[in-house]
């Protein structure tokens, strides 16, 4: 059993070994950048049976998508050369995606949020969004003009609902709307954490992407990074990051509303961005974890 043991491991050594030289590293890292999303896999109880069968899907869609010839799509043969999914399966996945409810919900939200931490009528003195009432009054538009200024095609008083049963919002002693600081992605509906996770991760690692295959000029993505340090220096630092990204966060927020309220009707008007910041701490355990 010993023996049989290490030829195995042999084996995987020696096929490692024999890729081109891009190729190990570039497995190296996606071994190392899937664990946190396994570890949450097996902990919603995704198998490896079902996420096999979704990347078999995935691999189908980015081969359709990204690697057409003369500007026609690849026939299922070619698609089978380049990602090594059976025929069979290639002509059944081979569908149309749709946006999901949940993306729809999430955008909303998030469009909403936007403007009442930008829009000078809806912030106090302070520059702080204020707290609305449901209606107009002497102080400026309320809750539901915020909402009718992002779609009318949804009830105000439907997402006021959502939003209190979140604690994305809470009311005040005079019955006003405030908006929770600390809920910008509402901490209790897993949907639409999901939905957020995926876009923000997303959107950083086609960053990294970019910048592997140098598709033109390189996209900012930089990180801080420090160990040995003590629970008190890394709450300090925690707690700085905190406020300098928010501020980051909302002056940012600001100028591409601004922007965007400036840019509507051009023709040329395509182009979409994503800016953001994270924060990770944990007891370092390993060697391996190490940079």
């Amino acid at each position: 059993m010993t023996k049989f043991v290490k030829s195995v491991e042999m084996d995987k050594r020696m096929e490692t070994d024999q890729l081109p030289d891009a190729k190990a590293p570039l497995l190296q890292a996606v071994s190392w950048l899937c664990r946190p999303l396994v570890r949450l896999l097996i902990r919603q109880g995704i198998t490896y049976p079902q996420l096999r069968e979704l990347l078999k899907g995935i691999y189908v869609e980015v081969a359709e998508a990204d690697f057409t010839v003369d500007g026609k799509s690849p026939s299922d043969s070619r698609i089978y050369i380049l990602t090594g999914v059976h025929r069979k399966d290639i002509k059944r996945l081979r569908r149309g995606d749709e946006a999901g409810e949940a993306a729809q919900v999430a955008t909303l939200g998030g469009a909403i949020v936007a403007r009442w931490l930008a829009l000078p009528e809806f912030l106090d003195a302070n520059g702080e969004p204020r707290c609305l009432p449901r209606d107009a009054d002497e102080r400026g538009p309320g809750f539901d003009d915020l909402v009718a200024s992002v779609s009318k095609d949804v009830r105000p008083r439907a997402i006021l609902d959502e939003w209190l049963r979140l604690g994305m919002v809470s009311r005040n002693a005079a019955g006003d709307i405030c908006l929770d600081r600390k809920a910008f992605v509402p901490a209790k509906d897993f949907a639409e954490q999901a939905f957020f996770m995926s876009r923000n991760v997303h959107d950083h690692l086609a960053t990294c992407v970019h910048n592997l295959l140098e598709e033109g000029e390189p996209m900012l993505e930089r990180s801080v990074y420090y160990d040995q340090l003590t629970s008190h220096s890394v709450a300090h630092l925690r707690e700085l990051a905190r406020y300098e990204g928010m501020a980051l966060l909302q002056k940012l927020n600001a100028e591409a509303l601004h922007r965007q309220q400036h840019d509507a009707g051009n023709g040329d008007a395509r182009q979409r961005m994503r800016f953001g910041v994270y924060w990770y701490e944990e007891a370092r355990q390993t060697e391996e974890m190490s940079r």
